[in-house]
């Protein structure tokens, strides 16, 4: 089985070393362009492209996925099916393209959470289970025909952090498997039932924002499901400061968007109860736990 792989972030980058260590024939691994980063404007190369120079694959990095030469390119290499990981969508010319179709793998069990994040809005809106699924691409973003699903648990301390790294591994499983049934012969696609889609749509600075008028319950979902990365955040004093990590208590007993610091420890009154802050970054300082924080600053 030929594959043309196509990814971006280091989830995509651990799919495809899997997906070379079981043997299959990677023939060539589509990017996107270098891009540059920093003061010195030093071009910084993806993670996928990292793993194919590892593996002396052949590298296609398109600025346009509808250019004419990049279609040629890919038709050339007579690929067998296209594998998308964490990439962008592939327009109708270019996933037509296979014979045996292409296929994705996306962080949710369809056709919940369609959309740019799925890992993170399952834990913002508190559900205790989501998984992964592989699917043929069509003209509809995440609605094509579901070819496997795996669940998997959210426990309550996961994060965004966690949750991805559980992903990250049971996911590249399920995409071998998938391409180990495509090859077979042996898939039984599913359609997606459309009254049960649910959005997840990307990450804004807007939805970073803690609104303490929430339930502590709420802010808390939102928290670890932004840590640790972009990390939720309140202004204070015309000071902005991310929060990590935080936990729902009975006491204190404190008014909406009051905080509170002890010796140890940092409190917040939600709409209901309060927050205890465990992880704290202010700005342009590191992270930090709520006992260093209240050691050197007052909200």
């Amino acid at each position: 089985m030929r594959v043309i792989f196509f990814g971006t972030p280091e989830i995509a980058f651990f799919c495809l070393k899997r997906i070379i260590e079981s043997k299959k024939e990677i023939a060539a691994v589509v990017t996107v362009p270098d891009k540059p980063q920093g003061r010195g404007l030093r071009l910084i190369e993806s993670e996928v492209k990292k793993a194919a120079k590892e593996f002396s694959l052949p590298i296609l990095q398109p600025e346009s996925l509808k250019d004419e030469t990049f279609i040629t390119a890919l038709k050339n290499y007579d690929a067998d099916v296209f594998v998308v990981v964490a990439f962008r969508i592939l327009p109708k010319i270019v996933y037509e393209i296979p014979k045996l179709g292409s296929i994705n793998l996306h962080g949710s069990l369809l056709p919940k959470y369609r959309g740019a994040a799925p890992i993170q809005w399952a834990l913002i809106n508190g559900e205790k289970e989501t998984g992964v699924t592989t699917f043929f691409l069509k003209e509809k973003v995440d609605g094509g025909d579901i070819i496997l699903q795996r669940k998997i648990e959210i426990c309550d301390d996961d994060d965004f952090g966690s949750l991805y790294e559980k992903m990250k591994i049971i996911g590249s499983e399920v995409l071998i498997e998938t391409l180990d049934l495509i090859e077979q012969g042996a898939v039984v696609p599913t359609k997606q039932n459309e009254t049960e889609v649910s959005l997840a749509p990307k990450i804004t600075k807007e939805i970073c924002k803690i609104d303490w008028n929430k339930s502590a319950e709420n802010i808390r979902n939102l928290i670890r499901g932004l840590s640790p990365y972009p990390g939720a955040f309140f202004i204070k004093n015309d000071k902005m400061y991310k929060v990590f990590k935080a936990k729902v208590v009975e006491e204190p007993k404190l008014k909406i968007g009051e905080f509170m610091q002890t010796k140890k420890d940092l409190f917040v009154g939600c709409c209901d109860k309060s927050l205890q802050i465990l992880s704290i970054q202010p700005e342009n300082k590191k992270i930090m736990s709520s006992e260093e924080f209240v050691r050197g600053y007052i909200i």
